[in-house]
C-alpha cells in the first residue's frame, strides 16, 4: 500500500503532462489567419525566444556556480549531502522548462485566438483558455512529477536502505536534499519574473508614452516600433515569468508541509510517512480536479459572461478538491496526531485544508473587487481622472493601499484558524490545499496575456472592429484574472513562508524568536526594508529601460519617413533588443539581494537573527505585493474603461479625451507596480525562506551546542584488569570531567 501510493504521485504528474500534450496539439491545429497575422505572430515568437535564450545563458552560469557551492556545503553537515546540488539543478531546469512551455503555447495561441475572434467570442475564449490550460497543466505536472520522483529516490536511498526511523535524521537528510529542488525552482523563478517584468514594462511604457500620448495612435498600432516588443513582453513576463513563479510556489508549499510532516509520529498504514505524503497526494489529485474544472469554462454566444465562465471552472475545481480531501485525509492519517506538543485529529487536518481553499477563494474575490471594471475602486479612479493626472495617481495609490486591509484580515484569520485546527502542520497543509488547484489558477492567469496579444495582432492587422471588440472583452477580463492570480500567489506565499519559517526554526534548533533582543529586532527591521529596496531597484530598472525605449521610438518616428502613412515598416527588432539587454542587465542585483542577504545574516549573526529578518521580509513583502499589484490592476482597468466610454458628472468621455490621457498616465505608473515589482514580492519572501531552510543545518543551534558541549565536558576513561577464576576480564570506567 505504501509503495503504491508513493508511485501514484508522479503518475498523476504524468497524467497532467499527457492532457497538456493533447490540448497543445489541439491549439496547434487551429487556423492561424492570413499571412500578415502569421508574420506579426512570428515576430512576437522570435522576440520571446531571443529573450529566453539570453536569459538562460546568464542563468546557466548562476546554476553551475550555485550547484558547486551547494555540493561543497553538502559535505559539511550530517543532515545534508552533495546530492543537494543535483536536486538544485533539476529544480532549476524544470522551472525554466515550465516557463518555456507557457511561452511556447502562448505565442501559438495568440494569433489563433485572433483568428477565432473573427468567428465568435465563444471560439476565441476556447482557444485562449485552452492555451492557458496547457501552461497550467505543464507547470503542475512538472512540479508533481519532479517532486514525487525525487522523493521516491531520496526516501529509498537515505531511509529505506538503512532501515532508519521515518522521523529521524535520515528522513531529515532526505528532505534537506529535496529542498535543493525547491531552491533551484525559486531561484530561476525570481530571475524570470524580475527579468520578464522589466522587459514587458519597458516596452509597454515606451509604447504608451510615445504612441498613445504623443503620436495619438492606438495602443497596438502597427506603426508603433515598440508594439512588437510590448507583445513579446506579455509572453516573457506574464506567461514565462508567471509559469516559473507558480512552479516555485507550488513546490515550496509542498516541501514546507513535508518538512513539518516529518516531525509527526504517525501510526498509519503507510510506514509512518502519511503526513509527508499527504501534500503531494493533494497536489496530484488537484491536477485531476483542475482538468475537470476546465471543462466548465465555456459560453453560449457573444453575449456570454466570460468572467462567470472562468469563475465556474475555478470554483468547481476548488469544490472537487475540498470534497476529495475529506476521504483522502480519513484514509491516510491516523485518528490522532501531534506536532511540537500540539495535539490534533485527522478531521482537524481536513478543516485546515478547507480553510486554505476558502482563503484562496476569498483572496480572489477581494482582488477581483478592487481591480474589476464597474466596481467602486476602479470607478473612483475614473472619476478622479476628470481633474487631471495628479488626482488619478492619488486615486490609484489610495485604492492600492485600501486593498490590503481585507486580504490581510483574511490571511490573519486563515493563519490563526489553521493553527487552531492542526498547529503548524495545519498552516502548511492549508497552503497546500490552496495551491492544489494551481493548474486551474494558472490556466485562468495565462489566458489573459494570450487574449492581450490576440487584441494586439487584431489591431496591427487592421481587422474589422467586431474582432477587436471580442478580443477586448477577453482582454478586460484577463486584466482582472491577472490581478486575482497575483492575489492568489501572494496569499499562498504568505502561508508557505510561514510554513517554511516553522520548518527553518525546527531544523535550526531554536525554540522562539525573541524580539526583545536587540540583534533580533535589528534583523526584523532589516527584513522589513528589503522589499522596499527590491521594489526600488525593479521600478527604477523599468524607468531606465523605458527611457531608452521612448528615445528609440521617437528616433524612428523622426528618421524613418513614411511610418505614419503605412509606407514604411518600423524597425521592431531594435526595440526588442533594447528590452532584452535592459532586462538581463537589471535583473541581477535584485536577485542577488534575495539570495545573499539570508546567507550574510545567517552565518554572521545566527539563526535567531535570521528568523527575525525573515519575519520582517514576509510581513513587509506581502503588504507591498498586494498594494502594488492591486493598484496597478485598478489603474489598468480604469484606463480600459474609457474605450467603451465612461460617465463622469453627467458627461460622457472616450479615448483621447483629457480624462483618458490622465488614465494613461496612471496605467503607465501602475505597469511596473503590477507586472514587475508587485508579483516579484511573493517569490522574494519564499526564496529567502528556502535559502534559510537550506543553510539551517549549517547554522543550527543544535550543532553549536554539540561543539560547546565537546569543549566543556571531557571524558576520563580508566581501564581495569580483573582476574576471576583464572581468566582476565577488562572493565572500562568513564568519568565525565567538567
Amino acid at each position: 500500500m505504501e509503495q503504491a501510493l508513493i508511485y501514484v504521485v508522479p503518475a498523476l504528474g504524468l497524467v497532467g503532462l499527457l492532457v497538456m500534450a493533447v490540448k497543445s496539439a489541439w491549439v496547434s491545429k487551429q487556423a492561424t489567419g492570413d499571412a500578415n497575422m502569421v508574420e506579426l505572430s512570428g515576430h512576437i515568437a522570435k522576440g520571446a525566444m531571443a529573450f529566453l535564450k539570453a536569459e538562460w545563458k546568464i542563468l546557466f552560469y548562476f546554476v553551475v556556480i550555485a550547484g558547486i557551492l551547494l555540493a561543497w556545503s553538502g559535505t559539511l553537515v550530517e543532515t545534508s549531502s552533495p546530492v543537494i546540488a543535483l536536486s538544485f539543478v533539476i529544480g532549476a531546469v524544470f522551472s525554466a522548462f515550465a516557463g518555456y512551455i507557457g511561452m511556447n503555447i502562448a505565442t501559438k495561441a495568440n494569433v489563433r485566438t485572433t483568428q477565432a475572434a473573427r468567428t465568435s467570442l465563444k471560439q476565441a475564449l476556447k482557444v485562449s483558455f485552452t492555451g492557458g490550460s496547457v501552461m497550467g497543466l505543464g507547470v503542475a505536472g512538472l512540479a508533481v512529477l519532479g517532486l514525487g520522483a525525487l522523493f521516491i529516490v531520496f526516501y529509498q536511498v537515505y531511509v529505506l536502505s538503512s532501515g532508519a526511523d521515518v522521523n529521524g535524521l535520515e528522513m531529515e537528510k532526505a528532505l534537506e536534499v529535496l529542498a535543493g529542488f525547491s531552491l533551484g525552482a525559486e531561484s530561476i523563478a525570481l530571475f524570470a519574473r524580475v527579468g520578464g517584468g522589466i522587459y514587458t514594462k519597458a516596452a509597454d511604457v515606451g509604447a504608451d508614452l510615445v504612441g498613445k500620448v504623443e503620436a495619438g495612435i492606438p495602443e497596438d498600432d502597427v506603426r508603433n516600433p515598440a508594439t512588437i516588443a510590448d507583445n513579446v513582453g506579455d509572453n516573457v513576463g506574464d506567461v514565462a515569468g508567471m509559469g516559473a513563479d507558480l512552479f516555485g510556489s507550488y513546490v515550496a508549499t509542498i516541501l514546507a508541509t513535508m518538512v513539518l510532516g516529518r516531525e509527526i509520529v504517525s501510526l498509519d498504514n503507510f510506514g509512518g510517512i502519511a503526513p509527508i505524503l499527504l501534500p503531494m497526494v493533494l497536489a496530484g489529485l488537484g491536477i485531476i480536479f483542475s482538468i475537470m474544472g476546465m471543462a466548465f469554462v465555456t459560453i453560449k454566444d457573444d453575449q456570454g459572461d466570460v468572467q462567470k465562465a472562468l469563475n465556474m471552472g475555478n470554483w468547481s475545481s476548488i469544490v472537487f478538491t475540498g470534497i476529495a480531501s475529506f476521504f483522502i485525509v480519513k484514509h491516510m492519517l491516523p485518528e490522532t496526531l501531534s506536532i511540537r506538543g500540539y495535539e490534533f485529529t485527522n478531521m482537524d487536518v481536513f478543516y485546515a485544508i478547507i480553510l486554505g481553499l476558502v482563503v484562496g477563494t476569498l483572496m480572489s474575490i477581494i482582488t477581483e473587487y478592487y481591480t474589476a471594471m464597474g466596481k467602486r475602486p476602479v470607478l473612483s479612479i475614473i472619476k478622479q481622472s476628470a481633474t487631471g493626472h495628479a488626482t488619478n495617481i492619488i486615486g490609484g495609490l489610495s485604492v492600492g493601499m485600501e486593498s490590503t486591509v481585507l486580504p490581510i484580515l483574511v490571511l490573519a484569520g486563515g493563519i490563526y484558524g489553521a493553527y487552531e485546527f492542526a498547529g503548524l502542520y495545519g498552516v502548511a497543509i492549508a497552503a497546500a490545499g490552496m495551491m492544489a488547484t494551481t493548474a486551474m489558477q494558472l490556466a485562468i492567469d495565462a489566458f489573459g496575456p494570450i487574449a492581450d496579444n490576440a487584441g494586439g495582432i487584431a489591431e496591427m492587422s487592421q481587422l474589422p472592429e467586431e474582432v477587436r471588440g471580442r478580443t477586448d472583452i477577453l482582454d478586460a477580463v484577463g486584466n482582472t484574472t491577472a490581478a486575482t492570480g497575483k492575489g492568489f500567489a501572494i496569499a499562498s506565499a504568505a502561508l508557505t513562508s510561514l510554513a517554511l519559517f516553522a520548518a527553518f526554526v525546527g531544523i535550526a534548533g531554536i525554540d522562539a524568536i525573541d524580539i526583545y533582543k536587540a540583534d533580533v529586532l535589528a534583523g526584523l527591521f532589516v527584513g522589513g526594508m528589503i522589499p522596499f529596496i527590491f521594489s526600488s531597484l525593479a521600478i527604477a530598472a523599468v524607468g531606465r529601460a523605458a527611457m531608452d525605449m521612448v528615445n528609440e521610438v521617437r528616433r524612428q518616428f523622426r528618421e524613418i519617413p513614411g511610418i505614419m502613412e503605412y509606407k514604411a515598416k518600423p524597425e521592431y527588432e531594435k526595440c526588442v533588443e533594447i528590452s532584452t539587454k535592459a532586462s538581463i542587465r537589471e535583473m541581477i542585483l535584485p536577485g542577488a539581494i534575495a539570495l545573499i542577504s539570508p546567507l550574510i545574516v545567517g552565518f554572521a549573526f545566527g539563526p535567531e537573527v535570521l528568523g527575525g529578518m525573515l519575519a520582517g521580509v514576509t510581513v513587509s513583502g506581502v503588504l507591498m505585493g498586494m498594494f502594488q499589484s492591486n493598484a496597478g490592476g485598478a489603474w489598468d482597468n480604469a484606463k480600459k474603461s474609457f474605450e467603451k466610454g465612461v460617465e463622469i458628472n453627467g458627461e460622457m468621455y472616450y479615448k483621447k479625451s483629457e480624462p483618458h490621457k490622465a488614465s494613461v498616465t496612471g496605467d503607465t505608473v501602475g505597469d511596473p507596480f503590477k507586472d514587475t515589482s508587485g508579483p516579484s514580492m511573493n517569490i522574494l519572501i519564499k526564496l529567502m525562506s528556502i535559502v534559510a531552510l537550506v543553510i539551517a543545518p549549517h547554522i543550527s543551534e543544535k550543532a553549536h551546542t554539540a561543539v560547546v558541549d565537546a569543549e566543556i565536558f571531557k571524558k576520563e576513561v580508566k581501564k581495569e584488569v580483573v582476574i576471576v577464576d583464572g581468566k582476565k576480564t577488562e572493565t572500562l570506567t568513564e568519568t565525565i570531567l567538567k
